[in-house]
């Protein structure tokens, strides 16, 4: 541990609703192995109605780890709550993610390791999957949905999402915070400011490991998809980011048959011979239903005017 970086660090983690997955992540938190007087973990309640408020309140009062407990009831969003952990957060580096994530016991010593470097301002770490057993959760770990190795090939601008990000104090105060009234998106958006309006470099660090569930019901992975497309939109609208191309009904019908007539026979076949699960029998009408509630998504979104404005240090 004495070789390593290891400066003083603003954990942040937005909660709401969070009763049942508070456990679990404070859990994650005690089992970090870094050294506990120089990380402090700020909890943002953001207006939960459930129990955790209460949950914090024991767990700051109870954990040997310096957990400071705070509120952002006026502004439901992520963002607005984040937004208070960095005006309240006592250290120049802060790092980011959220209550149904949970950080392998290194993933904070690894997220920190690239600012030894002073030039860099940003750094994601790798986000996987936690074990899923419905065939939804098995077919976004087979594409890898979360993994931020998406995210940093973006063709606009490398971004990391706020699931698993660490930013310097410094940059914030030169681009501002989180746009408070955005509810999809703000991850890209705090990057792709810092990125094109000031020289912090961004670096990717793999072995910063967070794990995150996958939507278990087709509701839930609809539910996803179309706040990918919303926020394609909003991007599209604050940075001039390309949008996403909508698959028209001739495609869609040429894929779906494609699958009926080829690619499901195929599949079948591999499973009786033990060479193929059941989720690769359905993952090309899965990924049928992904574009079109990102479609969706995208083209019904409007951007609030509201959800414009940046809030400042």
């Amino acid at each position: 541990m004495d070789s390593l970086f290891l400066p003083n660090v603003s954990v942040i983690v937005p909660i709401y609703n969070g009763e049942a997955d508070l456990p679990d992540l404070l859990a994650c938190l005690r089992s970090q192995a870094y050294p506990r007087d120089r990380v402090e973990y700020l909890l943002v309640d953001n207006g939960s109605r459930d129990r955790t408020s209460d949950l914090l309140r024991s767990a700051a009062q109870a954990e040997a780890i310096t957990i400071r407990l705070l509120s952002e009831p006026h502004i439901q969003s992520s963002y607005a709550a984040r937004n208070q952990g960095i005006r309240t957060a006592t250290s120049r580096i802060l790092a980011f993610t959220d209550a149904d994530c949970r950080p392998e016991s290194n993933w904070l010593t690894h997220l920190v390791q690239p600012f030894i470097d002073p030039a860099v301002g940003l750094v994601a770490g790798e986000i996987q999957a936690l074990l899923g057993q419905t065939l939804l959760e098995q077919h976004a770990e087979r594409q890898e949905t979360l993994s931020q190795k998406h995210t940093i090939a973006h063709p606009f601008c490398a971004y990391g999402q706020t699931a698993n990000l660490a930013v310097r104090l410094d940059a914030f105060k030169q681009v501002g915070l989180f746009r408070p009234y955005l509810t999809t998106g703000g991850d890209a958006d705090l990057c792709w400011r810092i990125l094109k309006q000031t020289s912090w470099q961004f670096r990717f660090a793999e072995s910063a490991i967070v794990r995150h569930r996958h939507r278990a019901t087709l509701a839930e992975l609809r539910s996803q998809w179309r706040r990918y497309g919303r926020s394609n939109r909003y991007l599209h609208e604050l940075h001039g980011v390309d949008l996403m191309r909508e698959p028209n009904l001739q495609e869609y019908t040429y894929r779906l048959a494609r699958w009926i007539v080829k690619e499901l026979p195929l599949s079948a076949s591999k499973r009786i011979l033990g060479t193929a699960a059941t989720v690769d029998l359905v993952g090309t009408p899965l990924g049928l239903i992904c574009a079109h509630a990102r479609a969706i998504g995208q083209r019904q979104a409007t951007l609030p005017e509201q959800a414009r404005e940046i809030e400042w240090l």
